[in-house]
């Protein structure tokens, strides 16, 4: 198997972990889901990122950190705002 089919099984089975103890749990939190979801997402890829050599797909890979890191940002400052009472939702 390469590292980028193993990357994607255990990516796989981390989200699947996080979803189990969320629901045995009861307590199914969206934005708690993308946090975990995100440094598990984060530590695979650095452990699958070759260290000499920058293969095509990286670029990608980096956008997508660059897109969760700003989902992250939001989903802070969404919390910050709810504990000092100023109330936001997202309308999609």
């Amino acid at each position: 198997m390469r590292k980028i089919e193993i990357a994607v099984i255990s990516f796989s089975a981390w989200l699947i972990v996080i979803s189990y103890f969320m629901l045995m749990t009861g307590r199914f939190d969206l934005a708690l889901f993308f946090i975990l979801g995100f440094i598990g997402f984060l530590l695979i890829v650095d452990l699958i990122k070759p260290h000499f050599v920058r293969p095509s797909y990286m670029w990608y890979i980096r956008f997508l950190i660059f897109v969760g890191i700003v989902l992250f940002g939001a989903v802070i400052v969404q919390k910050i705002m709810e504990i000092l009472g100023l109330y936001f939702t997202w309308h999609f």
